[in-house]
């Protein structure tokens, strides 16, 4: 079994990933990994905070490792939240509190459109860094709604779709989701160095 340590202690991230490895992987989290500290988040970009993330984590274990950073980027707010995507209406990370600040900031607006970015930074065991993004537009749904995945889910509409992705089965939105297309990129990366 190849060990990789997930630079997130987010129990909803890990198991997205893990339903997505192949067998032969067996996903760390950095909890597993005995890294209890928060890892720093400072840089202004999705791409610089992945890589910072999985050097702190690389430094620390010098283990091939993994981290990524993802952003709800909206047109009608010059591509906000952005690198704020997950404290955007303040530090406690409130996921209820930042889809509500979105939905106030879009009230009356006809353009909805969005896109979701992910950016996954992964450090080999030679420590050599390789990126990988993944992307899905869509919109912003007029109010929530959806019981499943996380974030900001229960208000992005994927294109295509008239359901958000908190409606969508999980198998489902890996298939199309910004995380789902990194990580389809990163896993194939990786099956390429075996």
């Amino acid at each position: 079994m190849k060990q990789l340590v997930f630079a997130t202690a987010n129990k909803h991230k890990i198991e997205e990933v893990q339903s997505l490895l192949t067998e032969g992987f067996a996903l760390l989290s950095i909890r597993d990994a005995g890294i209890t500290e928060e890892i720093p988040e400072t840089a202004d970009t999705l791409e610089g905070n992945a890589l910072q993330k999985a050097e702190y984590v690389y430094n620390k274990l010098q283990k091939a490792c993994f981290a990524d950073d993802t952003g709800l980027e909206i047109d009608a707010l010059n591509g906000a939240p952005g690198v704020y995507t997950a404290r955007y209406a303040g530090e406690d990370k409130d996921p209820q509190a930042n889809m509500n600040l979105v939905l106030k900031q879009l009230q009356g607006q006809s353009n909805r459109r969005a896109r979701f970015r992910t950016i996954i930074a992964y450090i080999d065991n030679n420590g050599e860094k390789h990126i990988f993004e993944g992307c899905v537009k869509g919109f912003i749904a007029e109010k929530k709604s959806g019981n499943e995945g996380f974030g900001y889910d229960p208000i992005f509409i994927p294109e295509g779709y008239e359901k958000t992705f908190a409606e969508i089965a999980l198998s489902e939105k890996n298939k199309i989701s910004h995380r789902g297309r990194a990580l389809q990129k990163f896993l194939e990366f990786l099956a390429k160095q075996d």
